[in-house]
């Protein structure tokens, strides 16, 4: 698969966007892991024109990125295009654009998925940016707006039409945000329009190698992307590349193991902020997802959510290690949610 003059290989495996998420430290767990292209958290287009510091930082590039794409959203053509030559300075190996976010503070808007209800506004915004910019373009996004309206073959055409290089398909609607299951049928019947000529990326309740499987096997894709399934198991896309090589299921790991993830992801996080509570605030929305389903977890749970000092959390995960030990943690039904 390429995306521009950028050979991916054979069905690589993309770690999705994901906003307070696809960080730095967490970007380098799932590099570490075998995740072939990194996302930065999506960047406002309106924040980035106003040279906000806190939405260029989001944008720094590190050599174990490659390769990467910085993602922007926005609603307003001629911001949007003004951001995509902003981005180009921070030197991306492409640029993805958000129209898939269906987050409502975005959407009332008109943008991310609130771009599924103007797919002639789409087109014309995606012609613009990739006619402004030298890097490749691609896109993501959903299947429509709700039930009745999913426009995702029109889109898909429209976006190649306007020059996408590769685009990226959550199996849900807006409406649904992350609720029920993902329809990989409609990805397959875009993927499978001989009148597409991109590569199609999948997305969508990918929480575990079989699942990869089987999604792989019914839509054929070019590529699989791994959103919220890798929050707490960035070591996902070793199993995943694992088992579509073999057909084995890696053992899963003990707790003792999972804990050193934690530790260096969260080492990494201080570091780069240079703020020890800083990293220690970044890190809770992993905690508890490095730990579904073991037996008797709660009080060690809100031990980590409520930690402050970098000592709690230590204290926290050695007594984690004491009790669990050498257990190795079930996936299997762990929620994505």
């Amino acid at each position: 698969m390429k995306i521009g003059s950028i050979d991916l290989g054979e069905m690589p495996l993309f770690l999705a966007p994901m906003e307070d998420v696809t960080y730095k430290s967490f970007r380098y767990m799932c590099k570490k892991y075998g995740a072939d292209v990194m996302y930065t958290e999506f960047v406002s287009s309106e924040a980035l024109i106003r040279d906000i510091a806190k939405t260029k930082q989001k944008m720094h590039l590190f050599d174990f990125d490659r390769p990467v794409a910085i993602q922007i959203y926005g609603y307003d053509i001629d911001s949007m295009v003004h951001a995509a030559q902003r981005v180009e300075e921070f030197q991306p190996d492409f640029i993805d654009i958000n129209y898939g976010c269906p987050m409502k503070k975005i959407v009332r808007k008109g943008a991310g998925a609130g771009m599924l209800q103007d797919l002639d506004k789409m087109q014309e915004m995606t012609a613009a940016i990739v006619k402004a910019v030298s890097l490749p373009v691609t896109a993501k996004t959903r299947l429509g707006w709700d039930e009745d309206s999913k426009v995702i073959m029109d889109a898909a055409l429209r976006l190649q039409d306007a020059g996408v290089a590769a685009l990226a398909i959550h199996g849900r609607t807006r409406k649904q945000l992350y609720t029920g299951e993902a329809d990989w049928s409609l990805i397959a019947e875009v993927k499978n329009n001989p009148a597409i000529k991109i590569p199609i990326i999948g997305n969508g309740d990918i929480n575990g190698p079989e699942k990869a499987g089987e999604f792989l096997n019914l839509s054929g894709v070019d590529a699989l992307m791994i959103g919220r399934g890798a929050i707490g198991r960035p070591w996902i896309f070793k199993e995943v590349k694992h088992y579509l090589a073999t057909g084995e299921v890696l053992p899963a790991p003990t707790v003792e193991e999972i804990v050193q993830n934690v530790r260096d992801q969260l080492q990494m996080s201080i570091d780069w902020k240079d703020n020890v509570r800083t990293g220690v605030l970044m890190m809770r929305r992993h905690f508890a997802k490095y730990f579904p389903a073991l037996p008797d977890f709660r009080q060690h749970r809100i031990k980590l959510l409520q930690a402050i000092e970098l000592e709690d959390v230590q204290a926290t995960l050695n007594e984690i290690v004491e009790h669990y030990g050498d257990m190795r943690v079930d996936y299997t039904n762990a929620s994505l949610k």
